[in-house]
């Protein structure tokens, strides 16, 4: 099994596309299990691999199992409901050591400690396609496709996301949603209690229309919060998208077991209901000292339980929407700072930080702990560097890819540190993605 879903398997060695590389060119076969043999049809030719697509099971893994959706294999959200959910956790626990091992050149010294979730209902978050031509439906788009599957559930959501999705559906079948309405996000709230709904719109859309849609939404779910629609200026438009409606709360209030943060449309929330705390936790808990940097920082999530043993609590963010829900959420031993990681982390370098004995711009010394949570893409080799040369004793990493995990942590290994504890927490049951948090140090 390999990240993204597949499963690798080899064309015979002596077919002519594959005769100079010596072994048989790779074939990607999903929704396989490591050791079934299978009937599968070749569907794509590369000069480097192909794809194929399993027509028959002729030999089923031992922890295949039936799935629970209904879409699975039509659906591009999951890849893992053929599999138990105690192998999907051995599958992604050996896909990330081999991603390191092959990437970093590391292998890990420590346990790999494995925190599971509850395989189904965990999403906070979910974002579905809506369609009125030809026919109306609401779905996700399927598996390597723009083409918009109907769904009518998601096991995967929390209960009241699918009561919206039902709801949503009432209305769509009663011709009352308008004309340019072609997304919506819908965010619950911790308790599963409370929904916030963003709609997204084409420029063809109507205000009027728009509203009385959120209208029809209030009157349908007493538990949505707040309803924005946001409307795209236009092909080739070089501008934001301008809000169309807004109606009740811009936010949600998402407690957890250390805090209570303020989430607005637009915001980046982990999206696992089940595993926030156990996150927190692991990224906070025993750390303390004079100051701490929380990179890449959202709403504040790891900022806000920092501050708690941390002198000064530096937060840098650079989504406009996020930076004022984190200047919310911050104590007042904490700083917001709106910016990218690489700009904030250059303007250090150049700072009295380097000239006058690696003293920060805020007056403390070189930071205790820095806490980094890029996007999928990571850090990237200049940030990395620039991290390592902040000189942090300790650094966390958060990661939602293996793959620019690996490639980030080859910078900070060569400049001195060392991976002493890694986690795997499995915030997206059924799915592929793998979470990771590493903690290094020096």
């Amino acid at each position: 099994m390999i990240y993204g879903g597949d499963g690798l398997a080899r064309l015979p060695a002596n077919e002519p596309p594959s005769e100079k590389h010596g072994r048989g060119k790779a074939v990607f076969v999903p929704f396989v299990l490591e050791g079934e043999a299978i009937e599968a049809q070749i569907t794509e030719q590369k000069p480097g691999f192909a794809r194929a697509r399993a027509d028959r099971i002729v030999k089923s893994s031992v922890y295949r199992v039936d799935p629970v959706c209904p879409y699975f294999t039509r659906c591009g959200g999951c890849y893992y409901q053929h599999a138990s959910y105690e192998h999907q956790l051995e599958i992604k626990k050996e896909i990330l050591r081999e991603t390191l091992r092959r990437t970093a050149k590391l292998e890990l010294t420590c346990e790999l400690e494995v925190h599971a979730s509850p395989p189904w209902n965990y999403r906070n978050r979910s974002r579905l396609q809506i369609r009125t031509s030809p026919d109306f439906r609401v779905g996700y788009f399927k598996s390597a496709s723009l083409e918009v599957l109907p769904v009518e559930q998601c096991p995967i959501s929390s209960p009241l996301i699918n009561r919206a999705i039902s709801a949503v559906w009432q209305i769509g079948r009663a011709g009352k949603i308008p004309e340019g309405v072609q997304e919506m996000e819908l965010f619950a709230d911790a308790a599963d209690s409370h929904l916030l709904v963003e709609l997204g719109c084409s420029a063809e859309a109507r205000r009027a229309s728009v509203r009385s849609l959120g209208d029809d939404l209030l009157r349908a779910m007493l538990e949505i919060a707040g309803i924005v629609a946001l409307r795209e200026q236009g092909p080739g438009a070089n501008t934001p998208p301008e809000k169309l409606i807004s109606i009740g709360d811009l936010y949600i209030t998402y407690r957890t077991h250390r805090a209570e943060y303020r989430v607005s449309s637009g915001s980046f929330f982990q999206t696992n209901r089940y595993l926030i705390d156990e996150m927190v936790k692991i990224v906070t808990e025993g750390r303390s000292g004079e100051i701490a940097l929380d990179l890449y920082a959202g709403v504040g999530l790891f900022s806000t339980a920092l501050a708690s043993d941390f002198r000064h609590v530096v937060s840098v963010e650079s989504s406009q929407h996020s930076t004022g829900d984190l200047s919310y959420n911050l104590s007042s031993n904490g700083e917001a700072i709106r910016a990218t990681t690489e700009q904030y982390l250059a303007r250090l370098k150049k700072s009295e930080w380097v000239r006058a004995g690696k003293v920060l711009p805020h007056g403390f010394a070189t930071p205790d702990l820095a806490v980094v949570d890029p996007p999928r893409s990571g850090l990237g080799e200049p940030v990395a560097r620039l991290l390592a040369s902040l000189g942090a004793p300790q650094i966390v990493y958060v990661s939602c890819d293996p793959a620019t995990l690996a490639r980030d942590l080859r910078p900070l290994v060569a400049a001195g540190y060392r991976v002493t504890h890694a986690h795997l927490l499995d915030l997206f049951p059924q799915t592929y993605h793998i979470e990771s948090v590493v903690e290094l140090k020096r």
